[in-house]
């Protein structure tokens, strides 16, 4: 029993690992290429998300029916590559339609929630992929490795947990450490663009720890959301990995907070955004 346990434990080991290098290699070929194919790979993100955000709610059969038109409106606007405030303005029409749902039938807010937490993070990928190559770079490296070492360390060192309610897995040291190797990236890419100033570095540094704290809250948020709805993974689509969300829970905020960093701090980070 012993052996066969051991042995599924490596296949699924395996299965993880080849499934992340399967989708590293798709997303990074998408960040690459920019324009209309990264834009795929947000709208695919978002459509995965609120998926999933819909599936948690099987009592609310009527978050599909009116959630998916909306949902549809801002996908349709966004891989027409349409500028920033027409594609808000889809937004807000998708979430005028929910409201309306809500006034006129049985539906709930559930939908409108989802399609915010799945919006939001695909129109920020969206622009900031088009503020400049480095600056997605920057967000996949601190977000990455934000959640690697916060697990590793955590595991290492163990200590009082950071939200036992929530996610009883996480400790502050591995809460600590993964927003240090955070930072560490998130300097490391902006330190690597050829004339990036001193106050770009420090305004890389600062909203480097700033991405990776953001990141660990929207770790807990969704797992808050799945404990809630008592649902453990949040889907089965990734092998080895669970559903969408799961993956990118730290990813959803981040990406947000880095774009609207773009639009506030514009002349500070931009030698990070040639690319």
């Amino acid at each position: 029993m012993t052996g066969a346990g051991g042995a599924g434990k490596r296949s699924n080991l395996q299965l993880r690992v080849l499934s992340a290098i399967v989708l590293i290699v798709v997303v990074l070929a998408a960040t690459w290429f920019g324009g209309f194919w990264f834009r795929v790979f947000a709208v695919a993100m978002g459509a995965g998300i609120f998926h999933e955000w819909l599936d948690m709610r099987k009592d609310d059969a009527s978050g599909e029916f009116y959630g998916w038109p909306a949902f549809a409106i801002v996908a349709v606007v966004l891989l027409t590559g349409a500028p920033l405030g027409i594609t808000i303005a889809a937004l807000g029409a998708g979430l005028a339609w929910l409201l309306v749902a809500r006034a006129l039938s049985r539906a709930t807010f559930w939908p409108l929630w989802g399609l915010l937490y799945a919006g939001l993070p695909a129109i920020a990928l969206s622009f900031l992929r088009e503020e400049g190559l480095v600056l997605v770079i920057l967000l996949f490296v601190v977000v990455w490795a934000t959640d690697i070492m916060a697990y590793f360390t955590g595991r290492s060192l163990g200590g009082p947990k950071l939200a036992p309610s929530i996610s009883p897995g996480k400790t502050w040291s591995g809460a600590i450490g993964g927003a240090a190797f955070g930072l560490a990236g998130g300097l490391a890419v902006a330190a690597s663009v050829a004339g990036a100033s001193l106050g770009a570095l420090v305004a890389g540094g600062l909203v480097s720890l700033a991405l990776s704290v953001v990141s660990q809250a929207g770790d807990l948020f969704e797992s808050a959301v799945k404990r809630r709805n008592g649902v453990k993974d949040s889907g089965a689509i990734i092998p080895g990995h669970g559903g969408v969300m799961d993956r990118v829970d730290g990813l959803v905020p981040a990406a947000v907070l880095l774009y609207a960093a773009t639009l506030v701090l514009g002349p500070a980070v931009e030698p990070l955004s040639p690319f």
